[in-house]
């Protein structure tokens, strides 16, 4: 589209485009009725579907949705990206790494957008999708400490979240993707070095994260139901599928979201952390953690204790670069049958340790 044809983006009411990287589903029509469902407004948030690899049948159903979307095309069609001999089996994702490069590029170097929010086809979208990424935009602008919003929490399964609290943000050191805003300043940053392959685990080493965090919900404005994709359903069964789906608007354009600034937030954080009770896994699993209630920290001592305690307690326990999934210093914080948990490093951890994973 012309790019005049969008009001000129300001920080109270910015022009956010909705990117979906699709490729061969054709239930990316469930992803664009739930983003049609809940937008409140076409200008706004604009809806601009790459499709990648020429899927006839999945071209059909974008195409049928006319003006509402804008249905891009990488050129490359469904050419092979080169890879080496011993990566064939891993050819999905140079030919996901290659479209997010192009599509990322065109939105913003073509369309001139300001910041996007990424989307695959496979998801679902909340109620409060649009209201969360619009509230929290301008922190991401303003605070440096930040890369990215996600509409994901990891560890979001039903039983491992406060659904009475949907108002609750973190930050967390993990990148989460799965529906996430970037900013044009990010992009100039990745783009010269965007890899050929596996984009999201090179995004969560330290060289890209650069010791800035992302800002996630308790509970997720996202699900994902695509139990088939180039991971073969990795993970599906035994997390994806449980995942809570925010369903409660929360009003977050009218409520102070400075508390997720870097120095704000560590402070509150150490101070939760300090509050909490002291509790054993054992004593954990077997319900206990005292009368009163109140919050709990159970601590670990290394990968293998943390990668224990993450099993027992359903927590996803696998690392990237060193980084647990929803961490942040070294904390997971969850809720166990009733009880908010803080998951958390010995005393005087100095760091992640890129070895763990």
């Amino acid at each position: 589209p012309p790019r005049n044809h969008f009001p000129t983006p300001s920080p109270s009411l910015p022009t956010l485009p909705i990117l979906v990287l699709a490729c061969d589903r054709t239930s990316v029509r469930r992803c664009l009725d739930s983003l049609l469902r809940y937008r409140p407004s076409a200008q706004r948030f604009p809806i601009i579907v790459s499709q990648d690899c020429g899927h006839r049948e999945t071209a059909a159903v974008i195409s049928s949705y006319g003006d509402s979307i804008t249905h891009l095309h990488p050129p490359h069609g469904s050419e092979a990206p080169s890879v080496p001999d011993e990566h064939r089996k891993f050819l999905g994702y140079y030919k996901i790494s290659r479209h997010y490069r192009w599509a990322l590029a065109h939105v913003f170097r073509v369309l001139r957008y300001p910041a996007a929010i990424v989307v695959e086809d496979d998801l679902e979208v909340a109620p409060d999708f649009y209201e969360y990424f619009q509230a929290v935009y301008p922190l991401l602008l303003e605070d440096g400490s930040l890369w990215c919003v996600s509409a994901w929490h990891d560890n979001g399964k039903e039983q491992l979240v406060d659904a009475a609290r949907p108002e609750l943000l973190y930050r967390t050191d993990f990148f989460p993707g799965l529906g996430w805003l970037l900013t044009e300043r990010l992009w100039d940053e990745l783009e010269p070095k965007w890899p050929p392959a596996f984009w999201d685990d090179w995004m969560r080493q330290p060289e890209q994260r650069r010791g800035r965090a992302c800002v996630r919900p308790e509970v997720s404005r996202t699900v994902t139901f695509g139990r088939k994709g180039v991971s073969h359903g990795q993970f599906f069964e035994q997390h994806l599928r449980h995942m809570a789906l925010n369903r409660r608007f929360v009003p977050f354009t009218r409520m102070d979201l400075g508390y997720l600034r870097r120095d704000a937030f560590d402070r509150r954080w150490a101070a939760q952390l300090s509050a909490a009770r002291p509790v054993r896994l054992d004593e954990l699993r077997a319900g206990g953690g005292g009368g009163g209630g109140g919050a709990l920290r159970l601590r670990y001592g290394g990968r293998d204790a943390f990668r224990a305690a993450a099993k027992a307690l359903g927590l996803m326990d696998d690392l990237k670069a060193g980084v647990p999934r929803a961490a942040y210093r070294g904390v997971v914080t969850f809720v166990h049958r009733g009880r908010r948990v803080y998951l958390a490093p010995d005393e005087g951890w100095a760091g992640y340790d890129s070895s763990w994973g």
